[in-house]
């Protein structure tokens, strides 16, 4: 009986199978809800994955859709305009060869009048590459970039530009030698609004006078007549006179005066003394 117990034992195996089998069939069970949960995810992630292309494909488009050619165009078309009406000031040029060389109705007055705001408040002053705006007044912004439109203004409202230029006049010193007599006279005529160049006062005093403030010439017809022409441009006393400059000297042997005064009269006369290119 003992020996027959033994073969039996191996019985109790079916029920070591058994919960084997259970646990396998509990691992059966377990993988259909874990497979079934990843796949849920999956096909989730999927649209979700096409709904943030279709937005980023959106914005992409949107973003596209907002560029026009129509602006563009615009904007050479109102440059191609503005080109056809601006003349770009080249070296030696003064408001009176311009004004002369374009036929600008009003002359060289009119064409500072609608330059103003880009010449500022001398006339006689301006230089190599600023644009002039000719045959209509210059917008506000025409010559200027926004950076020094605003430095512009900046100083304007610190200091109005006469008195500015009173300033200047008064703290600013000069030599004793034409170099310096020429640099006055241009600060008095841009307060008296007398256009005019450094080389066009120069050239013509070098040819009245060779730069001596107390030439005379006492052989030509106005030295018969009496009124010799006096002085750096060689003018004579009644034009001295007449075309004098309020605060310069009353005599026309003073080398600021005489120049200053000549420039007046030459204005008045031929646009400015940068036009005079002989006697007078």
């Amino acid at each position: 009986m003992p020996a027959k117990g033994k073969h039996r034992r191996p019985k109790s195996s079916t029920l070591t199978r058994g919960i084997a089998a259970a646990g396998t069939g509990g691992a059966a069970l377990i993988i259909p809800v874990i497979g079934a949960t990843s796949a849920g995810a999956a096909t989730s992630a999927a649209p979700h994955s096409g709904t943030a292309a279709t937005a980023a494909s959106a914005v992409t488009a949107a973003a596209k859709g907002t560029v026009s050619a129509e602006p563009i165009v615009a904007k050479q078309a109102t440059a191609a305009k503005a080109a056809a009406t601006t003349y770009s000031v080249v070296a030696g040029d003064s408001l009176s060869k311009i004004a002369q060389d374009l036929d600008v109705s009003g002359g060289w007055k009119k064409l500072y009048q609608d330059n103003r705001q880009a010449i500022g408040g001398n006339p006689a002053l301006i230089h190599p590459g600023l644009a002039l705006s000719v045959g209509k007044k210059a917008p506000a912004s025409a010559d200027r970039t926004a950076t020094s439109d605003r430095a512009d203004r900046s100083a304007r409202k610190a200091t109005p530009p006469q008195k500015a230029t009173a300033a200047v006049a008064k703290t600013a010193t000069y030599g004793n030698n034409l170099d310096g007599w020429i640099r006055q006279s241009l600060d008095i005529m841009a307060q008296h609004g007398i256009p005019g160049s450094y080389d066009g006062i120069y050239r013509n005093v070098m040819r009245e006078s060779s730069g001596n403030p107390l030439a005379i010439n006492n052989w030509d017809s106005n030295a018969v007549a009496g009124t010799p022409s006096k002085g750096l441009l060689q003018v004579i006393d009644p034009t001295f006179r007449a075309f004098h400059v309020p605060g310069t000297s009353t005599d026309s042997y003073d080398p600021v005066a005489n120049i200053v005064a000549a420039c007046n009269y030459a204005a008045n006369t031929y646009g400015s003394i940068d036009n005079v290119n002989g006697a007078y």
